[in-house]
């Protein structure tokens, strides 16, 4: 029997639960399907968490990474109390890796995100709280962290597979000059650079550690500046 705590990656019946889940999005199908999510989907998942976490820890020593539900595993049930659909479940693997005092999701970090054909890895904060955003906006035009979002952005450009987003209003918002060279990101209510690729074969063995680790490391120096005014 191998180690439940050493990550030797997903499975296809990872991948066939998902499509499953899909196609059948009620309680009575996931209960009759509960011991292939614990056995493939929640048992690596909570390894992966520990090796990747790990690996992060090269690059960003203080991340966080909690190998439970509602830490660094997001819980598979939807809140249906605000919404139209009333699936019960999401479809998807969603991981986070953070930094900082702060709760989880008010906190910059390193999101995973596997949703059957694609995988999805990010950095950033995909939503400030409404705390945040006046000091993301001061952060956005302060003289010295102005230039470096912009050197770091810069950067992150030059990776044509990386998509920068989070821009949400159409006007700069008041008492901000729509002349200033960062006025596109005062448009802004999060902040994140995305990588997005159909399912990698390394996503069925210990090898996704180092492929999510390569991916995110161009990414380190945007973690570094959140982590200046929003840890």
């Amino acid at each position: 029997m191998t180690d439940p705590a050493v990550f030797s990656g997903f499975t296809k019946e990872t991948v066939r639960f998902f499509n499953g889940l899909r196609r059948n999005n009620t309680r009575e199908w996931f209960g009759a399907h509960r011991e292939t999510y614990d056995a493939r989907v929640m048992e690596p998942a909570k390894a992966f968490v520990g090796a990747l976490g790990e690996k992060l820890r090269t690059a960003v020593p203080m991340i966080i990474a909690v190998p439970m539900v509602n830490k660094s595993i997001f819980r598979l049930n939807r809140d249906t109390r605000f919404t139209l659909d009333p699936s019960p479940y999401k479809t998807n693997l969603g991981l986070y890796f953070w930094e900082g005092t702060k709760s989880r999701m008010e906190s910059p970090g390193f999101y995973f995100h596997v949703e059957p054909p694609d995988m999805y890895l990010g950095s950033g904060m995909y939503m400030f709280p409404d705390n945040l955003m006046p000091r993301y906006r001061r952060a956005v035009v302060d003289p010295k962290l102005g230039k470096e979002l912009q050197k770091v952005l810069a950067a992150v450009a030059k990776h044509k597979e990386y998509e920068i987003g989070g821009k949400h209003y159409k006007r700069v918002p008041a008492g901000y000059d729509p002349a200033h060279s960062n006025a596109e990101l005062l448009k802004h209510n999060g902040l994140w650079v995305g990588y997005e690729t159909k399912i990698p074969e390394e996503f069925y063995s210990a090898r996704l550690v180092d492929y999510c680790f390569e991916r995110y490391e161009p990414l380190v120096p945007l973690h570094r500046w959140f982590m200046k005014w929003a840890g």
